[in-house]
Order: structure tokens, then C-alpha cells, then sequence
């Protein structure tokens, strides 16, 4: 098992995957590091990547006519960014910028969907990690609207 696909295996998103599937994956990625303050990706911008944090912060942001960019949730060490490679027409739905400088594990989504594709088994794997994602945002989500609509 090389550096890497330990590193990979020991993040909490992919923890328990199994062997063969997580050196797959890791395959297709590779460790990067970006600056503070760079932006990711734009809301409608091609989703051609997906990253899992090893260091550092990013913040999820959205454009709000009329008021700008507003930070929706901040990510850090464990986390995923970026979902929008899951579904057509593959495009982020949001924005993202790092807060913090970054270090990550970049992916290919289309190199990722391909895989996905060719081995059922491996792809339920995946997806069944990155739908726990979205349903943790999701109820993070309603937590905050809940409390925001509390305080009105």
C-alpha cells in the first residue's frame, strides 16, 4: 500500500473502504497545495473535480443578487468539496474559496465516474459515501434555517 492511499484510507470520508477499492481511487487523485484566498470554483463553472481537505479551510459560497457573495458553510480537514461531479450536467452549484492556505487530495471526476461505470461495486462504494455527505449538509442546512426562523 503506497504513502498516499494510507493517507487517503485514513480520512474519515473513506475509512472502512475496502483495500483494492481505496488504492483505485486514490489513483486518481493527486496532492495539492493552494494558497489562501484562492477560489476553487464559480457557481456554473464545469465540475471537472472534487477534493478531499488534508489541511487548511475552504468556504462554500453563493452570489445573492443584490448582496454579494455570501458564505454558506466552511470546510476543513476531512471534508469534501465539491458534489456537483455526481450529477449532470456536472456543474458546482455553489462557489468555493480557500480561507486558509490548503492541502488536498484532488480528484478527476470524470476519471471517478468512469471507474464508477466499469465497477458497480466500487461505484456503490463511492456514492454511497458522497450521498452521507449530502444528507449531513442537508441536515446541517435545516438545523440553521430552523434556528434563523427562531430568531425571527
Amino acid at each position: 500500500m503506497t504513502e498516499q492511499v494510507s493517507i487517503i484510507g485514513a480520512e474519515s470520508f473513506l475509512r472502512g473502504l475496502e483495500p483494492a477499492y481505496l488504492e483505485r481511487l486514490a489513483s486518481l487523485s493527486r496532492h495539492i497545495t493552494v494558497p489562501a484566498q484562492s477560489r476553487l470554483f464559480e457557481e456554473e463553472m464545469p465540475a471537472r473535480c472534487f477534493w478531499i481537505v488534508d489541511a487548511g479551510q475552504v468556504a462554500l459560497d453563493a452570489l445573492v443578487p443584490g448582496v454579494g457573495r455570501v458564505v454558506i458553510e466552511k470546510l476543513g480537514r476531512g471534508d469534501v468539496v465539491g458534489l456537483s461531479w455526481l450529477e449532470p450536467p456536472y456543474q458546482f452549484r455553489f462557489g468555493a474559496v480557500t480561507t486558509q492556505p490548503m492541502q488536498a487530495f484532488e480528484f478527476d471526476a470524470a476519471q471517478v465516474r468512469a471507474a464508477c461505470h466499469d465497477d458497480p461495486g466500487f461505484g456503490y462504494a463511492v456514492l454511497g459515501r458522497f450521498l452521507a455527505v449530502a444528507y449531513h449538509r442537508l441536515h446541517v442546512t435545516r438545523a440553521r434555517l430552523l434556528r434563523a426562523l427562531a430568531a425571527v
